[in-house]
């Protein structure tokens, strides 16, 4: 059994979040903020179960790191993403001064960390971010992928339920 480097094993622990989202029906999105080598707050996607555009798991992960650190400044963190964070999120993150975000699968349709836009690098803005992507890229991908897939043919057959019902009429 190979051994995980540090950015693999905190990206594993983003995963653990992101099967909770999973379990609960949100898109399986996870997240964790480690400080000195310690994991001080986790955060998984809660948007269908809160009925909030706020619950990402970044927001609700930073929320508690805050708390924790007692500042609205993170400087002294990383976090661990699952999916590419959107523009709210890398908003979220510039503004909190998180110095190094890591990604685990980049989000071609709404990822702001390098494929639609890249705003956790922006010379304009007062921080920059240290951005690596990649890590463990192929399980965070296909744990989206068979989510969405999952979710596409459930609505396949609620359609051919409907059908049936409106054949029997």
């Amino acid at each position: 059994m190979r051994k995980y480097t540090e950015d693999e094993k905190f990206m594993k622990e983003a995963i653990r979040q992101a099967k909770k989202a999973e379990a609960i029906g949100d898109v399986p999105i996870g997240c964790v903020i480690v400080s000195e080598g310690r994991i001080i707050a986790r955060g998984y996607n809660k948007r269908n179960k809160n009925k909030t555009v706020l619950a990402h798991a970044e927001l609700l992960a930073m929320s508690k790191a805050c708390k924790k650190t007692g500042d609205w400044r993170l400087e002294d963190c990383t976090m661990y993403i699952t999916l590419e964070p959107c523009q709210m999120c890398a908003g979220a993150i510039v503004q909190a001064r998180i110095p190094r975000v890591v990604i685990g699968s980049m989000n071609p349709k709404a990822g702001c960390g390098g494929s639609v836009l890249n705003l956790l690098q922006m010379k304009e803005f007062n921080h920059q971010v240290e951005v690596t992507r990649g890590v463990l890229e192929e399980e965070c991908s296909e744990m989206l992928s068979a989510f969405f897939r999952k979710l596409r043919q459930k609505k396949k057959e609620k359609k051919a339920e409907v059908s049936e019902g409106d054949a029997e009429k």
